[in-house]
């Protein structure tokens, strides 16, 4: 990236519009409100040791998992800023038990709803390993002007119009897809500017790592087991065995294999039956990434973008990544 002939996020978002049928100004403007948010978050993670912001919230989320402070501090900005930019007129989020309605004298009139988890991984945060933001944009059902409703979430997510994440780490990026390919934004801190670094990304097809769980073996489906076995054995015409790499942060493990090629291993087990992350604001964005870049997202029995959503907090079974090493891993499962 020439630092001195740099195209911005808000550049690229306004040059891009035309990608989304219908969109008009507001959609650029939900888009960069995001990112907005995002640098806010970036800024209060990268001083949360400072700030006295690290460590448990004391209150539980609708997953019964234990809140960070910065999950709370990450979900209140979200909610704060799509209120202010008054694009969007409901978010679900993990945090939430229910979908929020925004309230602004120009919310009830925004056609884009937005699924968000504010802070994927946020059991890392006080281990300062890498967490992230994930986010997905549908255009309601409902009639503008009314109240939302669920049906404007439950949607499956090949109806979305955009999907992206955030990774929190060494530097804050920002990938995202209107569904016309992957591109990647670094945040410069200097000007304070997400500029475009990584264009038109692409998973290459086969990867030398597999992101999963060992932990969890005993429990996983018979294909998995033969799977993570065939990844172990010594063949050197296949470069295996592969290097297994599980950070436990969604975003972290799903981008280095989005650059590095891999695949990404989380499925049903006898303690989660129904798999563990949640369809809407996990699974669903990132199908709609990896799949843009050229790789699969399935369930082991279906596409995940395929998926008609029948709760807020669905969670499924996943597997998702480079498309050689998925293949041969669903094969394995029939």
């Amino acid at each position: 990236m020439n630092r001195f002939n740099v195209t911005t996020l808000g550049q690229f978002i306004t040059e891009r519009q035309n990608e989304i049928p219908g969109a008009k100004g507001e959609f650029s403007r939900l888009l960069r409100d995001i990112g907005i948010a995002a640098k806010t978050i970036s800024r209060e993670v990268n001083r949360a040791g400072l700030a006295e912001i690290l460590g448990e919230a004391g209150s539980e989320n609708i997953q019964g998992e234990d809140q960070k402070k910065l999950d709370v501090i990450g979900n209140n900005l979200f909610i704060d800023c799509l209120t202010r930019g008054g694009e969007t007129c409901a978010i679900a989020s993990e945090e939430n038990d229910d979908f929020i309605i925004l309230n602004s004298p120009v919310s009830a009139q925004a056609k884009y709803v937005v699924a968000i988890d504010p802070l994927d991984g946020s059991s890392n945060i006080d281990v300062n390993v890498s967490i992230g933001t994930i986010f997905s944009i549908y255009e309601r059902v409902s009639p503008v002007g009314t109240a939302p409703i669920k049906e404007d979430f439950f949607q499956p997510g090949n109806k979305m119009l955009a999907a992206g994440y955030v990774i929190y780490g060494t530097s804050t990026m920002l990938v995202y897809s209107t569904g016309n390919g992957v591109n990647g934004f670094t945040l410069d801190p200097g000007i304070g500017e997400f500029c475009l670094s990584h264009p038109n990304m692409k998973i290459p097809a086969l990867g030398k790592t597999y992101s999963y769980n060992e932990g969890n073996i005993l429990s996983a489906p018979e294909g998995v087991k033969a799977y993570i076995n065939w990844c172990q054995q010594v063949d050197k015409p296949t470069n295996r065995p592969y290097s297994a790499r599980y950070i436990g942060s969604m975003v972290a493990d799903f981008h280095r294999n989005l650059l590095k090629g891999g695949i990404f291993i989380y499925p049903a087990t006898t303690k989660s039956p129904n798999g563990k992350l949640r369809l809407l604001y996990e699974c669903n964005p990132m199908a709609f990434i990896v799949e843009q870049a050229g790789g699969i997202a399935s369930t082991g029995t279906q596409r995940v973008l395929d998926i008609v959503p029948n709760d807020l907090h669905q969670r499924v079974p996943v597997y998702m990544g480079s498309k050689q090493m998925v293949e041969q891993l669903l094969d394995l499962l029939k």
